[in-house]
């Protein structure tokens, strides 16, 4: 094969271009979402309402996504990560032409979070693989590392500016902002060189037509049971996370008064969590058995969910927030890490997006029944004479939002046994060893 020449980045230089894009316009992004946050629960007071926004995103997305993958596979992965940006611009643009006019309501969200699932469906697969052909081996923690801090790092500073912001230019403006970072990100996508990857035999025996490729991505995880383990953890975890964060957000707004600025600082303590380790696993790069990260990092991640649920206001959630996001990013780079290592680049579109489908399978569940349970059940009970306020008032409290946190405390405790099951499971846990790298595998004539 004749070697192409360009003098457009590559590399990790390459990789920093787009990473500088897309946390600018995450950044953005944040500020909407803080500021439509806002706009929903008072519209509705509601944290089913809020967790129907979820459902809305998640379906498309996971129902999209393995077609999605197959598509990432088969054509030039920087045109599919544009299309997830252009996706997540156009809900953007028509929440903004919504509230220009002066007629949003909360149904709208909904609207909008369905395009945004559809384009958001491109994004992880197209990114997660274009990183196997555009940086070193050797360099995949670090560069998960930093992608880790695209989710955390706006968010240090995105709910305090938008709450300084919203009385200024108000919901109006922080859109406006956000669309125009779009075109940031896309504009550094464009002049950077992303390398698509050499075929390989894997890749060769799974084409076929889009039904049988889409297929595929979970044929190759199934036949592999320390893959399919492995996304089992994240399976059982998210449900769990699902279920809490879903209710993070009223929970402190009820025990609160609505206080947007204490719900800001909660949520940028977890930011700060977040930058901190993703920085460090920039730096470091995760442990030598990829593997521990994964497990122990869920484990602890567990901890801090159950912290947040005590009572005790805003030093509680703080310190239990920033436990939880701390480790974050050494979960996902170590197993992000495992798996760029172990899938053949030219099939890492299907196989990315089987793997989210896997583990985000109970998201577009997780939020109705959190929303459900704070709602209708555990609300009213911990805030009478009940025998759930009886045995667990003392714990989380009787007062608004107690029975938020009591089931955002047992969402906890489901994390930390999803993360220490997995040592007791050789396939999971020796998975590093059971598995070879891709690049050991034979390449295609």
């Amino acid at each position: 094969m004749q070697e192409t020449h360009t003098k457009r980045p590559t590399g990790m230089f390459g990789f920093t271009i787009v990473w500088l894009g897309q946390i600018i316009s995450v950044l953005a992004s944040a500020m909407s979402q803080f500021g439509l946050t806002i706009f929903m629960f008072q519209k509705t007071e509601s944290a089913t309402a809020l967790g129907l926004m979820q459902v809305f995103f998640i379906t498309p997305f996971l129902l999209i996504s393995p077609i999605a993958g197959v598509m990432v596979d088969r054509h030039n992965r920087k045109l599919m990560m544009m299309v997830s940006d252009l996706g997540a611009g156009l809900a953007t643009v028509l929440i903004l032409i919504f509230q220009w006019l002066g007629i949003l309501e909360f149904w709208h969200l909904y609207f909008a979070s369905i395009i945004y699932g559809l384009g958001m469906a491109f994004q992880w697969p197209a990114y997660s693989a274009a990183i196997t052909t555009l940086v070193p081996k050797e360099q995949y923690g670090r560069a998960n590392g930093m992608m880790s801090l695209i989710e955390a790092g706006p968010g240090v500073i995105a709910p305090l500016l938008a709450g300084a912001l919203l009385p200024i230019i108000g919901l109006t403006g922080i859109l406006f902002f956000d669309v125009v970072t779009f075109l940031l990100a896309i504009g550094a996508l464009m002049i950077v060189h992303i390398p698509q990857p050499p075929r390989t035999e894997e890749g060769e025996q799974g084409k076929g037509s889009i039904w049988k490729e889409a297929a595929y991505g979970f044929k190759y995880i199934f036949a592999r049971p320390s893959l399919l383990g492995l996304q089992m953890i994240f399976f059982v975890g998210n449900l769990f996370f699902g279920m809490a964060f879903t209710l993070l957000a009223p929970m402190v707004l009820s025990r609160t008064g609505n206080d947007t600025l204490i719900l800001g600082s909660v949520q940028t303590a977890g930011a700060i969590g977040g930058v901190i380790g993703g920085i460090v696993m920039s730096a470091w790069g995760g442990f030598k058995r990829r593997v521990h990260g994964v497990l122990g990092g869920w484990a602890i991640s567990g901890i801090g969910l159950t912290i947040i649920g005590l009572n005790g206001g805003l030093p509680i959630w703080i310190v239990g927030i920033i436990i939880a996001a701390l480790v974050s990013p050494l979960v996902n780079a170590s197993n992000q890490a495992i798996w760029q290592s172990k899938v053949a680049p030219d099939v890492q579109g299907r196989v990315f997006s089987a793997r989210r489908l896997i583990a985000w399978f109970t998201n577009p569940i997780s939020p109705i029944i959190a929303g459900t349970l704070a709602d209708f059940v555990l609300e009213p009970q911990m805030r009478v004479t009940s025998s759930l306020s009886e045995t667990f008032g003392w714990l989380v409290g009787t007062d608004p939002g107690a029975g938020m946190s009591l089931l955002i405390f047992f969402c906890g405790f489901g994390g930390i046994l999803a993360g220490l099951a997995g040592y007791f499971i050789p396939a999971i846990h020796n998975a590093e060893t059971i598995l070879p790298d891709h690049d050991q595998l034979p390449k295609a004539d």
